[in-house]
């Protein structure tokens, strides 16, 4: 194979196109750890609990320095180990090619910095990471004192062009995409979006145009020019969209239908959601249960009215080769028409195979507790609550998440219910509980294989703390973060490019405060296996985005590939792939 390097690109020459479909720029040497490669962040010394003992920034090889920029201070560490040789070729990205003796040494080339496909291809993950390998610090936090309180996921997801070739690609540095607000814990309150450099944490920009703060935008590429812009509603409930570079390209009002909790409108701690829904390559915006265009022109608002605080997302529920909008409780063809109702309570929508017959199910959670739908809204059962927690109030009404949490192959869930985060197997039945403190909220969870061993460790953050669990519900890590708790949780991506993926959770003032508005973990030498480059949406299920942030004109079936839902994927040699269970 032949290397070719041009302007901080490289392209490989191989007999074949990219077999599994992403362009890829992280490591693959062996199938063991990522070595890090020097980078120049800024350091801070929070302390985080990891496997009973207590570990801080300062190791062996980092160094400390505080910066501040455009109004915030952001801290980290910087890891100085040496590169792994002929893996860190420019500006400290690792690409992910490795040696493949079956690569021919001619064909065309492949441009590892683009995506190639729509990701419909998945293999077998073979990296393993060391068995001790879960030794986490910061890598860096940032907090604006003007604006220090988040309610919202963080995002990730490529918007400026760090290499300056002029192009905006998979090997520029991510970055994360962050909503930030003075103690935003009402309807309407006023935040502005941040995008911050994955690497570094330093401020790209900040909006001038105010945002809802307590809603979480979706990123992607709304209007086909190839890069991804951000969407949202602002405090006065209308739809708003910036360019990559936080220009405002358009606003558009829009109207709200009031939920079934509290009285209040469907806006506050909403999330949006971008999909083709009838492939016509034009994207279509999803928020509660209005559906805009890419304009942000309402083409309609329907019928039953979604979950407070609600993620609806989408889904090709009927096979046919379009998306139905997902509220739970009820689903709605690309044009509106009606395709299942049921007389279940509204609640947080959640699509995957859980019980292995090849089609999808609904996983619904309301505040009556957890039910399962059918891909026709056929009820498999409904309103379980098997921790014991009390239905009412949001005790139940939590977003949840699919993954294999036990390396058995299977999917199983997890959500939180006010006292335990639970796992459960797709029959409800508990595999393990943990206790947690989440009276107030409605947050979610997330999960990832960090060491590529098959079992993935789930991540919770709840009004104290966030939690990383083992695959037995033990914790491998405790950290200090405050919340009221809204619809927010930690994400899962490589957000500063080199080959090992990171964790982040934000916090706000509302019990206290004390802790960094955002807050980015890593392994200390940089060994976890390596995650997709972006999270761009609270009901993001991977298939509904290209790493490149441009969203699939048909969207693969996620049930079929990674069969995963709010968590991400392990991206090796190329693409996604799945870590074979163990045993």
């Amino acid at each position: 194979m032949h290397w070719l390097l041009d302007r901080s690109r490289a392209v490989l020459l191989t007999s074949g196109s990219l077999a599994l479909g992403l362009g890829a720029c992280g490591d693959s040497d062996g199938g063991t750890a990522s070595d890090a490669g020097s980078s120049t962040a800024a350091t801070a010394t929070p302390t985080a609990t990891a496997g009973g003992s207590t570990q801080t920034s300062a190791s062996s090889g980092v160094g400390t320095a505080t910066g501040t920029a455009g109004g915030g201070t952001t801290t980290g560490s910087t890891t100085g180990a040496s590169t792994s040789a002929g893996t860190a070729l420019t500006g400290g990205i690792k690409f992910d090619v490795g040696d493949n003796d079956d690569m021919g040494d001619t064909g065309r080339p492949v441009d590892m910095c683009k995506v190639v496909d729509n990701m419909d291809a998945v293999g077998d993950c073979e990296e393993e990471a060391p068995p001790d390998s879960f030794a986490p610090e910061v890598e860096w936090s940032f907090t604006d004192p003007g604006e220090p309180y988040s309610y919202v996921t963080p995002l990730v997801a490529n918007l400026t062009d760090d290499d300056d070739n002029g192009e905006i690609d998979l090997c520029d540095i991510p970055d994360v995409i962050a909503v930030f607000g003075v103690n935003p814990s009402s309807p309407g309150s006023v935040g502005h979006v941040y995008v911050l450099d994955g690497e570094t944490g330093a401020v790209h920009f900040v909006t001038a145009d105010a945002v809802d703060g307590t809603f979480t935008p979706a990123i992607g590429d709304i209007d086909n020019d190839g890069v991804a812009e951000i969407v949202t509603a602002t405090p006065g409930g209308a739809m708003i969209a910036f360019e990559h570079d936080g220009t405002k390209k358009w606003e558009k009002p829009a109207t709200w239908q009031i939920g079934q909790l509290y009285n209040q409108d469907l806006r506050y701690s909403c999330a949006a959601a971008l999909a083709d829904l009838d492939a016509d390559g034009d994207v279509e915006i999803i928020a509660a249960n209005n559906l805009f265009d890419h304009n942000g022109d309402l083409i309609t608002t329907l019928p039953q009215v979604a979950g407070q605080w609600g993620a609806t997302t989408a889904a090709d529920l009927d096979d046919d080769g379009d998306l139905e909008v997902v509220l739970g409780h009820a689903a709605y063809h690309h044009d509106g028409s009606q395709y299942y109702l049921t007389n279940l309570k509204a609640g947080y929508p959640q699509v995957a195979d859980l019980d292995g017959d090849g089609l999808p199910e609904i996983l619904l959670t309301t505040v009556n507790g957890v039910s399962l739908l059918e891909h026709d809204g056929t009820i498999v059962y409904q309103d379980l609550r098997p921790t014991g927690d009390p239905p009412g109030g949001t005790n139940w009404h939590r977003p949840a998440t699919i993954h294999d949490f036990d390396g058995d192959g299977e999917p199983e869930f997890a959500v939180s219910s006010a006292n335990n985060y639970t796992v459960y197997e797709s029959d409800a039945t508990i595999v393990w509980q943990a206790p947690i403190s989440d009276l107030s909220g409605i947050a979610a969870g997330t999960a990832f294989d960090f060491l590529g061993d098959g079992v993935a460790e789930a991540m919770y953050a709840d009004e104290q703390t966030l939690y990383v669990f083992d695959g037995a519900g033990a914790p491998l890590l405790t950290v200090s973060r405050k919340s009221g708790t809204l619809s927010e949780y930690p994400t899962v991506a490589d957000i500063d490019n080199d080959g090992s993926a990171e964790i982040l959770v934000v916090s706000n003032g509302h019990l206290g405060g004390g802790d960094p508005g955002i807050q980015v973990f890593r392994d200390v030498e940089e060994r976890w296996i390596q995650a997709r480059r972006i999270w761009n949406q609270h009901a993001y299920h991977v298939t509904n985005v290209r790493e490149d942030g441009t969203i699939p004109t048909v969207e693969p079936q996620s049930w079929k590939l990674n069969n995963t839902f709010r968590t991400n994927a392990q991206i090796e040699g190329g693409g996604i792939c799945i870590p074979v269970p163990p045993g």
